[in-house]
């Protein structure tokens, strides 16, 4: 991927799936509907709540939390109120669940929010949180079935609470074949250049603080 592929800028390593419908790596699509082929076996419907997601779309969401006109959590999923924040505090906090635009995984088509359709009740909406993913939650079997099998097809899940300074996200699966050079290819200097025009809330902070945050929200992740 060259630097306008990684930091979500164009689209020309993504294609469009109908169904389920998602946008997806090339290099990611055979592997995903291998893995929901099998799932299929134990009656899963495996489909990408979300996959690839744009500069823009990843602004729009960050800024909307740094303004206060989009929820924004702690660490245990707790409501707060961004006027009660310093700017730098509601930088750290927004990094807790959601990626720098330009940093984001989902930028590179290889990442997929994933749930179970066949186990999404009538009239639910699906929240993407822990909870969902526990025993007790919709989607605890398909969560167990994925610790056993997303391997299998190349996918792992790069959000566990353990090395990146990310929450962990049981639905984040990542297509480690095409990720991981990604991951090594969006170096500070590319992120930097992205950010470089665009309107950022604490776009000052994070600029300052670029090499720290990449370390700590981009470079490290759970690989196992």
């Amino acid at each position: 991927m060259n630097a306008a592929e990684l930091t979500g800028r164009v689209r020309t390593h993504v294609i469009d799936v109908a169904d389920p419908p998602c946008t997806l790596h090339a290099d990611a699509k055979a592997a995903f509907f291998s893995l929901r082929r099998e799932a299929r076996k134990d009656g899963f419907d495996v489909a990408a709540l979300s996959s690839f997601r744009d500069f823009d779309r990843q602004l729009a969401i960050w800024n909307g939390k740094y303004s206060g006109t989009r929820p924004l959590l702690d660490g245990d999923g707790r409501a707060l109120d961004p006027a009660a924040l310093s700017p730098a505090e509601r930088v750290s906090a927004i990094l807790e669940w959601s990626a720098l635009p330009g940093a984001s995984r989902h930028h590179w088509g290889t990442d997929l929010d994933l749930v179970d359709r066949n186990a999404i009740p009538a009239g639910y909406t699906v929240q993407l949180t822990p909870g969902e993913f526990s025993s007790k939650g919709p989607f605890g079997r398909l969560s167990v079935w994925l610790d056993g099998n997303a391997g299998r097809f190349g996918f792992f899940r790069p959000f566990q609470g353990v090395l990146s300074g990310v929450r962990a996200e049981p639905w984040h699966f990542s297509f480690a074949p095409t990720a991981e050079p990604a991951r090594r290819a969006l170096t500070a200097a590319v992120l930097r250049e992205a950010l470089a025009g665009a309107e950022l809330g604490g776009k000052d902070l994070v600029l300052a603080r670029l090499e720290e945050l990449h370390a700590r929200y981009v470079a490290a992740v759970d690989l196992s």
